[in-house]
Parts: C-alpha cells; sequence; structure tokens
C-alpha cells in the first residue's frame, strides 16, 4: 500500500509534546556522494538520506561504474549507510557520442548540476536528463562555466537546460592514468590547465558554484563566483566546510539531520503554542519554546534552515537570502493564520510579514511564489505578491483542497496548516518522497516519537478510511 491520491490532515484536539527524528539532509548527502566517488578508497557516509533525490544519486553513481552499496539504518527508516569506492577522478564508465551513456536525474536538481560537472572529469559522452519539470529548470550559467574551462556541453533543445550531452575531457589528476590506457580521445576539447579558470553566476541558483567547487579540486579548475551574496550564499558556504572536512583518503563521514525537513516539525510546535492559547480564556501563556522538537537538530553552522526555530515568533520581515533557506515556505503558510501568527503580545504588534528575496523560489520544483500565494488564497488568507516579496496578512482560515504541484514542500507545509485549520486536504502527497517518504508516517506516529495526527483518504470528496503504517509511505 501507499498514499492516496489525496488526503486529508484532521486538526489535532490538543496540544502534545514531541521529539522528532528526521532523515538526513539532501543537500549533504548529494554533495558527499559525489565527493566520495571523487576520493581515492572507500567513503561511509553514515546517515544519508534514501529519498528519490539521493537515490537518483546514486543510482546514476552505479551506471557510471561506481563500486555503490546501502544498508539499512536502525535509527531512522529514510537513512542509509552508503558506501562508495571513490577512484580519485576517474569515472570508470562513459558512452559515445553515438550513444552516450544515459542517466536519468529525475527531479533533482542537485543529481543534475552536480553531475553536470562531474561528468567532464570523465572520459566519454553521457546524457543528462529529468522529468519535463527538470527540463524546464535553469541550467545556462553552469553550461557556460563548463564551456568556459574548455568542455563541451550541447543542450538538445538549444536553451541550455536539461536534457544536455556532456563530452567528458578527463580531470587533471586523471591524465597519467588516460594516456596509460588510451583513453585519452576528448582531451583535445580542454584548454591548458593555465587557463582554466571560468567564473559562474549563482543570481539563479547557488548550486551552479556548488557544482563546480565539488570537482573544482579533481579537475584543476578555478572558479570565481559572481552574482547576489556570493561570498556569503550559505549554500556555497556548506559545500567549502563539506570539501574542507571530508575524508579524501577514504574513512567515514557523518551527514546531519536535514534541517529544512525539521522545520516543519519546529513549526508544528508554534501550532501546538497556538492550540494551547486557545483554550485559555484569556490567554495568558508565553512563548518559552517549542513543545515540539527535532533529534540531534545540527549545530553545525552548515545549514542555514537551523536558524528556523530562532524566527518562531515571526519578525516583520523574513528574507530568503539573508535568513533562512528552504523552510521560509514553512514560515509563509504558518504566517498566514491569524491564531498561529498572532501572538497574544509576542510579535510587537505589527500587523502583517513580508518574506523578501523569493526569486530562487520561482525555478524550483514548481513556481512556489505563486503557488504559495494562490493555495494560501484559497484557504482565506490574504497574501500580497509585489515583485518578488510576499507580504502575508493573517486571517481566519478554513479548509481547502490543495494542489501541491508534485512539490514536496507544498504537501509538507499545508500539512502542517491542518494540524490547525480544519478542512485541509492534498492532492498527490505522495510527491514527499522527493525528500522525506515517511513525513506522514511521523505526523501520525503517537507522541512522543510523533504527533498523533489522523490522515483520512478522500474518494470522491468523502472520507473514506483513516490511514496509518505503509499507506502513509511515499513511495
Amino acid at each position: 500500500m501507499s498514499l492516496p491520491e489525496t488526503i486529508e490532515i484532521i486538526p489535532l484536539r490538543q496540544p502534545v509534546e514531541a521529539a522528532v527524528t528526521v532523515p538526513g539532509s539532501k543537500s549533504i548527502t548529494n554533495r558527499a556522494l559525489i565527493l566520495a566517488a571523487l576520493a581515492q578508497g572507500e567513503v561511509i557516509l553514515k546517515g544519508a538520506l534514501w529519498s528519490e533525490d539521493t537515490e537518483a544519486m546514486f543510482h546514476c553513481l552505479h551506471t557510471l561504474g561506481f563500486e555503490v552499496s546501502q544498508q539499512a539504518d536502525p535509527h531512522e527508516l529514510c537513512n542509509r549507510t552508503i558506501t562508495v569506492k571513490g577512484l580519485g577522478g576517474v569515472i570508470p564508465n562513459g558512452g559515445t557520442t553515438e550513444k552516450p551513456l544515459e542517466l536519468f536525474v529525475s527531479n533533482a536538481g542537485t543529481a543534475a548540476r552536480f553531475l553536470a560537472a562531474f561528468l567532464c572529469l570523465g572520459q566519454g559522452v553521457y546524457r543528462l536528463s529529468g522529468i519535463p519539470r527538470m527540463h524546464e529548470r535553469p541550467q545556462a550559467a553552469l553550461f557556460q562555466a563548463l564551456r568556459e574551462l574548455g568542455y563541451r556541453v550541447e543542450a538538445e533543445k538549444g536553451n541550455d537546460k536539461l536534457p544536455v550531452k556532456i563530452f567528458g575531457g578527463g580531470s587533471r589528476d586523471a591524465e597519467a592514468l588516460a594516456e596509460k590506457t588510451g583513453a585519452g580521445n576528448n582531451r583535445s576539447l580542454l584548454t591548458s590547465a593555465a587557463t582554466r579558470k571560468c567564473t559562474v553566476s549563482i543570481a539563479e541558483s547557488s548550486q551552479f558554484a556548488s557544482a563546480l567547487l565539488l570537482s573544482a579540486k579533481t579537475g584543476g579548475w578555478q572558479v570565481q563566483i559572481a552574482g547576489e551574496n556570493e561570498d556569503e550564499s550559505p549554500y556555497v558556504v556548506m559545500t567549502e566546510r563539506l570539501v574542507e572536512a571530508f575524508p579524501f583518503t577514504g574513512g567515514t563521514f557523518q551527514i546531519e539531520p536535514d534541517a529544512s525537513s525539521g522545520s516543519y516539525f519546529w513549526g508544528a510546535g508554534w501550532v501546538m503554542f497556538a492550540l494551547e492559547m486557545l483554550r485559555q480564556t484569556p490567554p495568558a501563556g508565553r512563548w518559552t519554546g517549542s513543545p515540539v522538537t527535532v533529534n540531534a537538530w545540527p549545530d553545525s553552522g552548515w545549514q542555514i534552515d537551523a536558524d528556523f526555530p530562532h524566527f518562531l515568533p515571526f519578525p516583520a520581515e523574513v528574507s530568503r537570502e539573508a535568513h533562512l533557506g528552504d523552510s521560509i515556505m514553512t514560515a509563509i503558510v504558518l504566517a498566514a493564520d491569524r491564531d498561529t501568527a498572532n501572538n497574544w503580545g509576542l510579535r510587537e504588534g505589527h500587523e502583517a510579514v513580508r518574506f523578501t528575496d523569493l526569486g530562487r523560489l520561482r525555478v524550483q520544483e514548481c513556481e512556489r511564489v505563486a503557488a504559495l500565494r494562490t493555495e494560501l488564497t484559497k484557504c482565506g488568507a490574504r497574501v500580497v505578491e509585489e515583485g518578488d516579496t510576499l507580504t502575508v496578512y493573517p486571517a481566519v482560515l478554513h479548509g481547502a483542497e490543495i494542489e501541491t504541484y508534485n512539490d514536496h514542500r507544498m504537501a509538507m507545509c499545508f500539512a502542517i496548516l491542518g494540524l490547525k485549520v480544519p478542512g485541509i486536504r492534498l492532492k498527490n502527497p505522495a510527491c514527499v518522497k522527493k525528500t522525506f517518504p515517511n513525513f506522514f508516517q511521523k505526523l501520525a506516529a503517537p507522541a512522543p516519537a510523533g504527533l498523533g495526527a489522523t490522515v483520512f483518504e478522500i474518494q470522491n470528496g468523502r472520507q473514506v478510511r483513516s490511514l496509518a503504517g505503509n499507506d502513509l509511505f511515499a513511495d
């Protein structure tokens, strides 16, 4: 069994206290998989996320000829211990111009971009493709940077998006091996090592820079980053710190829990506080901390979304670039509900919350700015879109059928809203498989490991059965 096409989240009758475990970071897992393949020797990744995005990367490495294996994690269903035998910059398999080696990345932006740079280190021809939405997402800045480095990159539709053919030219460290084996047919495509430099813009996505930085040492590349906040982009900083800390001669690397996935449960704690206040006449409580916490909350400073708990209660303005990453979507949804956003004096009297610098949300799994405005409006919220800013005015919300746009974060954000607002129904809830396949199992598990929520299957507009166990797993 698996998640049905439409589900309804039933509001909690009373607050609960919980300590929830969330799977490993997708961002760190997919970066670590690339670095493990570049290492010289066996690398064991513990606490690695096992979801649609990371499985895509894992299977691409296997197709490329790397020895990769995965074992269950005793502490978390959607984590794995992944072992990769790195080959020091050598990519074993590759296709030809007539028959490129096919690599399917599904809807994983990290896999598409990180692999695009990584494949340039190979000696063959490769074709990267994904689902239709992946073929719409921006890639041009990365492809242009790879061409500056001397590699041949051909987008099939001439639009610098996937599908794309990449002609490997080898790495600096693999050139000696290529001479010995005769596998040097594409090396003529490279410029000399002295001029192997590029500039990449991160205006549309910081993943372009991260893709280059992950493979830069092996490729002998000098990467200059341009665009907004190029010196402090949190995901670029994550990549740089990961490269510094990674065991390139072999060893074990621990993946920390995903902070953006954890934001839903910190947000649920804020909902619990609102529920508790509604039970009091008049409300007399003070916010002293969340009754719902996330186990092993990351404190490395690598994930910008680890700051999410500090934004409860919400300030008057929150920036996607300066304050939060993907978890800003959680904040936007929670800020729309009057009781959840209001504070009994906690928010210093401001009537709305402005969420700024949201441009990158438009080119991710869906056009998230428009999607958030549209679906919140269905629920009775007042949301004003001006440029890349959403201003959210808290309102009394009601239930609605939520279109998730095949976007995992839309599904999870509105599921948390459903813990408070009656009648929240989610279409295609299985889209959470991208990063958090057991999200709804966590939501429904009894406290303290979960929130004890009730989830119904909806057919023909009616509740037909309560879901539990494997029926709540997204596969």
